[in-house]
């Protein structure tokens, strides 16, 4: 079982339109809303990949029917510490040259009691679990020392994934052993300083994170594929080449299929080539859906991991 825990949900509204005009009268062409966010995303992923996730995090009364209904349509199982309010809706336009603009709402502010309540029902079914993933960004009111936190309430045997960035990303590092981080190229750079441009480059500057007690870092690059390191091997895997419809989702899924590997004990080359898959096959989707299965299995037979050194 995969425990995604999700602090800060989202309606995505993706609007599609023909060119953005900046100060000027658009006219929508295709509107399309989703309930979310970046853990909920990794469980619905692992389930369409037939694991079996969990989903807790905060939620929202205005919009938790919502969301609870995509959970159990998916078949992911769910738990959440209940606010007043509404979810933050993320606005995703996309143009037809496939440029993506994105306007982040803030949301509602959640109180220290049901930050505590999340922390402590993450530590009461959290040691159930062999994958533990926190992702995304944090809502009003809640500062980056509670990423540290909830992880720090998660028994040590199991193992946890973590995707966010900045402040967030050092009070998890701050907190307890990381079995994974998973930071695009932007991100990356922005953690360590510098600018990297080769695959050695790469790998050279996940050894930040692998310093700080991470494991294994998985560098998502977009559609050039993916690095996956523990500082003595190093893989890359090069994305198929597909129609790109929309990039929303991809790390996520990449996420998804990162656990369904752990679980299952695969090798760091196996690994790899299911993340991998996994990206491509959500770029392919419009908006913000994530992949399916079908397009999974065709682009997991196109991908293969090299080692680098």
């Amino acid at each position: 079982m995969i425990l995604s825990i999700c602090p800060n949900p989202s309606i995505d509204c993706t609007i599609e339109l023909d060119s953005l005009n900046v100060g000027k009268l658009n006219r929508v062409d295709k509107k399309v809303e989703t309930y979310s966010g970046k853990a909920l995303n990794v469980a619905v992923g692992v389930a369409r990949l037939g694991g079996r996730s969990f989903a807790t995090g905060f939620m929202f009364d205005a919009h938790a029917r919502l969301f609870e209904q995509v959970l159990d349509k998916e078949g992911v199982k769910h738990d959440f510490v209940y606010n007043h309010g509404s979810a933050r809706t993320n606005y995703k336009i996309i143009d037809k040259k496939s440029m993506l603009t994105e306007i982040n709402d803030k949301g509602e502010t959640v109180s220290k009691i049901r930050q505590m309540e999340l922390i402590e029902k993450v530590k009461a079914i959290s040691g159930d679990y062999e994958v533990a993933v926190m992702s995304g960004s944090l809502p009003k009111g809640v500062d980056s020392a509670f990423y540290g936190q909830v992880l720090e309430s998660i028994p040590k045997h199991v193992k946890v994934i973590v995707d966010t960035e900045k402040s967030n990303m050092l009070s998890a590092l701050n907190s307890r052993e990381i079995f994974m981080a998973k930071p695009n190229l932007r991100e990356l750079e922005e953690f360590t300083g510098k600018s990297v441009y080769t695959l050695q480059d790469m790998v050279s500057a996940s050894k930040k994170y692998l310093d700080r007690g991470v494991k294994y870092v998985l560098l998502s690059l977009g559609s050039e594929g993916a690095v996956l390191t523990d500082g003595r091997e190093s893989y890359f895997c090069k994305s198929a080449s597909v129609a790109v419809n929309s990039t929303v989702g991809a790390g996520d899924s990449m996420v998804a299929a990162t656990c369904v590997g752990i679980e299952k004990g695969v090798s760091m080359q196996e690994i790899l080539r299911m993340a991998t898959a996994a990206g491509t096959a959500a770029v392919t989707t419009s908006g913000t859906n994530l992949f399916y299965k079908d397009k999974y299995d065709e682009i997991y037979s196109k991908v293969y991991s090299e080692r680098i050194y």
